[in-house]
Formats: structure tokens, sequence, C-alpha cells
């Protein structure tokens, strides 16, 4: 049912809304008027797609990205998680506590191997190893963790990459 909703959803996006989604994209903190302008657009269309975008889902909410080495947390890492036991309620709790510890970036839970990878930044190793050792292998459901440094992240082109006019030049 959710699949269906968002391939309608895909499926109902034209040719504007895929250039305003990618504009956006290159640089969202841009006033309607650039965007219309850069578009070549009047504003009250570009308006009018944006709310339409928010409105169907297709877009949501707006991201500040912080370089968690200014924070003074330079170490970041990504730890394997897997577990001994797959219940509903036991993988919902554990989730809810691993994105609610401080210094987790982003967590996803994953089919394969590993049921879930967690992207960390911490101050140094003891911080990295408390993470661990303190809220994630604590829980009865997980059978072993392992830990990756991360020695440098870079942000992917994205879904919008074949969008006509959707990078940067």
């Amino acid at each position: 049912m959710i699949l269906a909703e968002s391939q309608s959803t895909a499926s109902a996006l034209d040719d504007l809304d895929l250039r305003v989604l990618a504009a956006l994209v290159r640089a969202p903190a841009r006033s309607n008027k650039a965007l219309s302008a850069d578009l070549g657009i009047a504003e009250s269309t570009c308006a009018y797609r944006v709310r339409s975008l928010r409105s169907r889902g297709v877009l949501s909410g707006v991201r500040v990205l912080v370089d968690p080495a200014a924070l003074g947390l330079p170490l970041q890492a990504v730890i394997r998680v897997r577990l001994g036991r797959h219940t509903r309620e036991g993988v919902g709790r554990l989730f809810d506590a691993i994105v609610a510890t401080p210094g987790v970036i982003e967590a996803f839970h994953v089919a394969g191997e590993d049921d879930f990878l967690v992207h960390v930044a911490v101050e140094d190793a003891a911080a990295l190893r408390d993470i661990v050792l303190q809220h994630i292998t604590v829980h009865d459901a997980v059978r072993t963790t392992e830990t990756h440094l991360v020695f440098e992240r870079r942000e992917g082109v994205g879904p919008l990459a074949r969008v006509k006019g959707s990078t940067s030049a």
C-alpha cells in the first residue's frame, strides 16, 4: 500500500516539479523570487509548485548540515549491529534507543547480514567505545557489533542527478 502511494506520487511529478526539486536541492535557502528567476517561471507558479510538493509529501522539512568536527566531534564511525533475536517490539525499541543516543547522526534498519548501520560522531575512541558498550550492546537483542572508522565522507549526487540542470557546473 505504501509502495503504491509512493509510486503514484512519483508518477504524478512532471518535468517542472522535477526541475523545482533539483533547483531546491542545489540551493535550498534560495528565495522564491530567485528560484523562479532561475527556472524561468512566474513567482506565483513557483510558489504553487513548492507548496504542492510539500503537501504531497515529496518535499518534507528543512535540513541543516553541521560539521561534527566543528562541534568537537572529529571521530566518525559506522557501527554494524547484528541481532540475535528479531521481534517487532525488540527491533523497534532498539531503533528508538539508537537514534536517541547522543552522537548518533543517522541510523539505518537494513536487510542482509547486518540489522542496523549506525553513523556516529564522537570526541575520541573512548566516547566511541562508550556508545557501543553503554548504548548498543546493552540491549538483549544485540548479538554482535563491528565498528568501522570513517576517514572521509562525501555526499552522493542524489536521486535528482538525471534531471536536466540538476547538477551545478
